[in-house]
């Protein structure tokens, strides 16, 4: 199949989704009232609930919901062919994915902004609650612990892109404070024009890293791994604690102008060179692969449902939604936008390559494809070639995309290391625990848990002890979303049907996933993987 086909076929049912679907919702499920205050409003204290302009909170509501998510799903889940990974993608995020991040967003706001776990104590009870609080803190420390280890690898691998990033982290800064003491009288368009300075000195960064890159040595017998693991760490406690407005906001909003360039030269590629698919649309019997229903919707999370939208859109983004008339366009819009991303990853994972040897080589049985690493470089070298077709050269399209992984992840880093602070100071708030009911202790033992599991194995590596078990997780806390979601309506006589449906399907599917990981965990006397599942399960 031509892949221009491909994308322009996606994009127009994507569109259609949120044109039609996402009005339908509007109105009739959840009843958006522009007049209703929002918690930003209402609770306004400059650091968390802040009133924020739509395009500012999309940029950061889908620049932490992305991160490398929907980059290493769909590159892993396209080894048993790309049309049930599109298929998954397009069904996936119209029905379930998008309609989770929506109702995850518009319950948190008629609740003074609370997270879902907070949430779950009202509609449902405390026991539910306190339930919940596990899953997502066990979640949250693999995500931590695994987006250090994952920019970490990027910035050895691709030491062109470590200056660009972090040159990014005073850039955001000063934006956010000119947008935050200036925002009320600046009009939107002034500060789109900030950001397209902004922009265009990340790219310049960008061609700078490739002539001078930074790599990091060994220093006393501690890896460069190691070392920045510690050096992210330590970033993510500084960035989670500061006010919304100084740093996430505008880095994320910076984010989301170079995801719209990478995707619109993404794009552009794919129409000049249009090259046609090489890797088969079926290929179910995979050497050493997990069966492939139920693991293709745990595989793919991020870009079809991913219950770590929920902890986003509950926990950041709902604390600083203007007025409640945006929260389909950040709600529902978001997740459509992450849609379009995993498939502009597909097609570079199963036509970039360029002819079926070079997706063999790395598809050729799960071992071969089973690896982050590995598929964030499929993803980075698939990619490049499109934008070689449009006359960049090699090394600045490798670099382009390097940074692009690495800063995405970033803003995961940091809104899961905020989140995790929230959950943690709820908790011990209730449980008159005062020293991690503050945002620095909370914050202080969110990212020590991480570190903690980080260093399991030497090197920073120990995070990809538990990440088999993050699928099921996740996929777990979106069937819960929707359990809450759903009572949330029933409670105000509202339909069910469009969010009970997907509930059901996410945790009869999580579940069979869980309880097939727990059977190999077993035999493989993996006891470490057998104790944290049998305790999610």
């Amino acid at each position: 199949m031509n892949s221009l086909l491909l994308v322009a076929i996606s994009v127009a049912a994507l569109w259609l989704a949120y044109r039609f679907y996402a009005g339908f919702l509007s109105k009739r499920l959840f009843g958006l009232d522009p007049s209703r205050r929002t918690p930003a409003h209402e609770y306004e204290d400059g650091i968390d609930y802040v009133p924020t302009r739509r395009e500012i909170l999309f940029g950061h509501h889908f620049a932490s919901i992305a991160g490398t998510g929907p980059i290493v799903g769909p590159a892993i889940a396209v080894i048993w062919g790309w049309l049930p990974a599109v298929i998954w993608i397009l069904v996936g995020s119209i029905f379930m994915g998008a309609v989770h991040d929506f109702g995850s967003l518009v319950i948190s706001i008629r609740h003074k902004g609370r997270s879902i776990c907070e949430i779950s104590k009202w509609l449902v009870n405390a026991q539910v609650r306190t339930m919940l609080f596990l899953v997502i803190f066990f979640a949250l420390t693999i995500v931590i612990a695994i987006f250090c280890m994952i920019i970490a690898v990027i910035f050895d691998q691709y030491p062109q892109a470590m200056f660009p990033v972090w040159l990014e982290v005073p850039i955001a800064i000063m934006l956010g404070y000119r947008f935050y003491r200036g925002s009320r009288a600046q009009s939107g368009m002034t500060i789109f024009l900030w950001s397209i300075v902004a922009l265009v000195i990340m790219y310049v960064s960008i061609y700078i890293g490739i002539y001078v890159p930074f790599k990091v040595p060994s220093v006393f017998g501690i890896s460069s791994l190691t070392i920045w693991v510690l050096v992210l760490l330590t970033y993510s406690y500084i960035a989670s604690t500061l006010p919304v407005w100084s740093l996430l906001q505008p880095r994320d909003y910076i984010n989301a102008h170079e995801l719209v360039v990478a995707m619109i030269l993404l794009f552009v590629g794919v129409a000049v060179a249009h090259p046609v698919i090489t890797a088969p649309a079926f290929n179910l019997q995979v050497i050493g692969a997990p069966q492939f229903i139920p693991f293709l919707f745990i595989t793919i999370a991020c870009g079809a449902i991913s219950g770590f939208h929920a902890l986003v859109g509950s926990g950041t983004s709902a604390k600083q939604l203007d007025s409640e008339a945006n929260a389909r366009f950040i709600g529902y819009g978001g997740m459509i936008a992450e849609a379009v991303l995993a498939i502009i990853v597909i097609v570079c994972c199963t036509a970039g390559l360029g002819s079926f040897e070079a997706w063999s080589e790395r598809y050729g049985s799960w071992t071969a494809a089973n690896g982050l690493v590995a598929k964030v470089s499929a993803f980075v070298d698939g990619g490049s070639t499109f934008l070689v077709a449009l006359g960049i050269s090699k090394k600045l399209a490798l670099g382009i995309l390097g940074v692009f992984v690495a800063s995405f992840a970033g803003t995961t880093l940091d809104t899961a290391t905020r989140i995790q602070r929230y959950v943690i100071a709820e908790l011990a708030s209730d449980h008159g625990v005062k020293p991690l009911a503050n945002r620095h202790g909370a914050t202080l033992f969110a990212v020590a848990t991480a570190g903690a599991l980080a260093f399991v194995q030497g090197g920073g590596q120990g995070a990809l002890i538990l990440w088999p078990l993050f699928g099921t997780t996740n996929q777990l806390l979106a069937g819960i979303a929707f359990l809450l979601i759903t009572v949330y309506l029933a409670r105000r006589g509202l339909p069910t049907l469009y969010t009970m449906i997907p509930m059901a399907f996410m945790l009869v599917i999580t579940l069979w996933a869980l309880v097939l990981n727990l059977r190999t965990y077993m035999l493989t006397r993996n006891w470490h993987l057998s104790v944290i599942g049998g305790c999610v399960l």
